[in-house]
């Protein structure tokens, strides 16, 4: 018999055998979260409710346990309203005027600002889940991601609304009018953190579901009303005087910081990532042709 082998002689691996198990295993991981990323899979759905939850609790608790300093959230309030003097934007105060003569009006923005902040969110995470699961994680992070640097805005520079301003002028609406469903006016004050205003989450979270609608939404007149959303919501924000307009440019900041965060994240725009993931496509049908048209072929192969 010959010589034993390299195989033989190192027991049947091969010397190098580990080091080349490694990198194959580390490519197989590569592509599999590379997969992942480029069409994420369907997300279960409770795992979706706990994780909304939790994330909720979380930032209820955060958003409300930030220290409520009051001359330091004054203090800043007046450097906004100075700089957007100094800009030539500091209309808020006479919208806010304006706004409070129309009693129907103002009540609707009462209880726009209280309810649709939360309702439209809601119902565009279910319509996503339900309708868009290869792009439902994706979105999904991009508002997570907003509202985490929202909760560092909230804890580092404290604000105070227009309406909380000493001889800012404004008018409390919600107090005004006796409207609920407040929770930074009347008895829901002890509760919530009244100078968490910069950046507003009512703008991040209403722009974030615009622009969900717009891209993806198949109806024209859904996609128009997807735009004019966060435009409303800008306006009642500021008729009922619980932001300043630079605080919506802190919500539109965090929200563009949530969207590149993504795009880090899955290696694509998210509205762009395919709608149902790949692996949950139907298989394609096998494609068959009339017998007749194998006829001629066969015939000639026989010749």
């Amino acid at each position: 018999m010959g010589e034993p082998t390299e195989i033989q002689q190192n027991g049947g691996r091969m010397p190098d055998g580990a080091t080349r198990a490694a990198p194959s295993r580390t490519a197989a991981l590569r592509v599999r979260v590379r997969e992942q990323r480029r069409s994420p899979a369907r997300p279960r759905i409770w795992f979706e409710l706990a994780l909304i939850g939790l994330s909720y609790w979380i930032y209820s608790l955060v958003r409300n346990a930030v220290p409520e300093q009051e001359s330091v959230a004054q203090k800043h309030a007046g450097w906004i309203w100075d700089l957007e003097h100094s800009l030539g934007i500091a209309v808020e105060r006479s919208i806010n005027h304006a706004v409070d003569g129309v009693g129907w009006l103002i009540t609707g923005m009462n209880y726009y600002y209280a309810t649709l902040h939360f309702v439209v969110t809601i119902g565009v995470l279910v319509w996503l889940y339900r309708w868009h699961p290869g792009r439902y994680g994706a979105v999904r992070t991009v508002l997570f991601v907003t509202t985490a640097i929202a909760l560092v805005g909230f804890y580092f520079f404290p604000l105070a609304p227009p309406r909380l301003m000493t001889d800012g002028g404004f008018i409390d609406t919600v107090k005004t009018h006796g409207t609920w469903g407040s929770m930074a006016s009347g008895p829901a004050t002890h509760v919530s953190n009244q100078f968490a205003a910069m950046p507003s989450m009512h703008i991040g979270w209403s722009t974030w579901c615009g622009l969900t609608i717009f891209y993806l939404a198949r109806r024209t007149w859904v996609r128009v009303l997807g735009l004019l959303y966060p435009v409303a919501t800008l306006v009642v924000i500021v008729a009922t005087a619980n932001h300043f307009w630079m605080d919506a440019v802190g919500g539109l900041l965090c929200l563009l910081v949530g969207f590149l965060a993504a795009r880090w994240l899955y290696h694509s725009w998210v509205y762009a990532l395919p709608r149902v993931p790949v692996r949950e496509e139907p298989p394609a049908e096998p494609v068959t042709v009339p017998e007749q048209w194998s006829e001629p072929a066969v015939s000639s192969a026989r010749r």
